[in-house]
């Protein structure tokens, strides 16, 4: 079973086994990685994926269908620090993104690859990210 593993806890794992070794220890210690990488994954998850957002438990950062709009995602705003629902999309239109002309004229309209599309807690970045040329079931829970 191939496990991927993000850089930060690579970084962690060779920085551990580089001190073990400076200190002459590496050795007599046995290094146990897979403690390590589920122990970072575990902190990753409980830290980055969820939190709680009006009583209930929410997946950060995963749109999903919504309920107001067309879809709906919760992101946390790093400047209250408190969890956002931002809602975006016309329920009554579809993404034409597999149309070159028509994902080059969103794209342009609505300002993607921009600093005003670049703000997480925004419409407009989740709305870019809908019509990038990545696949919709890959970015929709």
């Amino acid at each position: 079973m191939k496990l991927k593993i993000s850089q930060d806890i690579f970084n962690t794992i060779i920085d551990e086994a580089i001190m073990l070794e400076m200190t002459g220890v590496f050795e007599d210690y046995e290094l146990n990685f897979a403690a390590i990488i589920n122990e970072s994954i575990d902190e990753e998850s409980n830290t980055l994926n969820e939190a709680e957002y009006r009583g209930r438990k929410v997946q950060l950062g995963k749109p999903m269908r919504g309920d107001v709009k067309k879809f709906k995602v919760f992101v946390k705003d790093p400047k209250t620090g408190n969890v956002k629902k931002v809602n975006f999309g016309d329920p009554n239109m579809e993404i034409r993104r597999d149309n070159p002309k028509a994902r080059k004229s969103f794209r342009a309209r609505h300002g993607c690859g921009t600093g005003r599309a670049s703000d997480r807690t925004k419409a407009a970045y989740w709305s870019c990210r809908m019509w990038s040329k990545r696949p919709v079931s890959k970015i929709v829970k």
